[in-house]
């Protein structure tokens, strides 16, 4: 396998793609003779047939359709690199079209200086929304999303994950108590989120044991949109849950209380997404890796801020 070379891998995909030596020679600028020679070596060396010849058409074998999907695949990726080299010595320029749920300017907007500064040729088209857009028809370049990814026409690039907390206003602790458990959440007030797209509530990203009833809060009002959430936990309606970028200014500044650290593993995650290319344009490239290395680089600062603690 080792002294098999690119003339005769090439020779084969072009000639299976294109149905005869001449139309292959056209393309790899060769004589039909010299793209049969280069096939029949290649199938001397691997000791089988790939191609049926006869006098009025060629035909693939069924090692030979096995080996032109390998083959195909191991060229475009050759290609693919090519392109890749090329295109590292072009400034990257031109707009680039983000879509982006509307709580995302709290992560998205304060890294764009340096984006901007770094990339001075490239702007920027955002588009705030919680509706989800179709990136190929609406000629979107790059979307972020979080859960699943439906679509195979799409490529996804996860982001590092931020946390979910459970917090409330130091006002409604001191009038309601402080929970210590999940348990004791059953009969506190809550503000719920719910999903702008499917319409389902979130669940808390409780952790407790098995045995331990699963708590159920008096769910006062319920939003679709993070913003109002964060803002009636605030003003103290309840207990609300919401990302740490959310949550940061305000428990820095005293205005929320983080509870019930010590019960909480849900992570949230992100994605990048976009759609699938063999050439991923410079300008998209560049964007892409800068907030991959970028958002949620470091720890939300509420980690270090006063949080009440939990007790089992």
């Amino acid at each position: 396998m080792d002294s098999l070379n690119l003339k005769g891998l090439s020779a084969f995909v072009r000639t299976a793609d294109l149905g005869s030596f001449v139309a292959a020679g056209r393309v790899l600028g060769l004589s039909p003779s010299a793209v049969g020679k280069a096939v029949t070596k290649l199938e001397n060396q691997l000791g089988v047939r790939l191609i049926q010849r006869s006098t009025r058409s060629l035909r693939l074998t069924d090692e030979g359709r096995a080996f032109h999907e390998r083959c195909r695949r191991i060229l475009d990726d050759l290609d693919d690199a090519h392109e890749s080299l090329l295109r590292t010595r072009e400034t990257p320029r031109g707009r680039i079209r983000v879509s982006c749920p509307v709580i995302a300017y709290h992560f998205l907007v304060p890294v764009l200086p340096e984006f901007m500064a770094r990339y001075p040729e490239i702007g920027l088209d955002l588009d705030f929304s919680d509706r989800i857009v179709d990136l190929i028809e609406e000629g979107v370049d790059v979307a972020i999303r979080s859960g699943q990814l439906p679509d195979s026409r799409l490529v996804a690039r996860a982001l590092r994950p931020f946390r979910l907390l459970l917090c409330a206003s130091p006002g409604y602790l001191k009038r309601h108590g402080t929970p210590r458990c999940p348990r004791e959440l059953s009969g506190h007030r809550a503000i719920g989120f719910r999903y702008p797209n499917s319409g389902k509530l979130q669940q808390w990203p409780l952790c407790q044991p098995e045995q331990d009833p699963e708590p159920r809060p008096d769910y006062v009002m319920t939003c679709n949109n993070m913003e109002a959430l964060r803002g009636a936990v605030t003003r103290g309606l309840g207990i609300g849950c919401m990302p740490d970028f959310l949550a940061a200014d305000p428990l820095a500044s005293g205005a929320l209380v983080a509870v019930l650290l010590d019960h909480l593993d849900a992570p949230g995650q992100f994605n990048l997404i976009w759609p699938s290319s063999r050439h991923l344009s410079p300008k998209v490239r560049v964007f892409v890796d800068f907030l991959a290395q970028r958002l949620f680089a470091t720890q939300c600062q509420s980690a270090s801020l006063a949080v009440t603690p939990s007790m089992s």
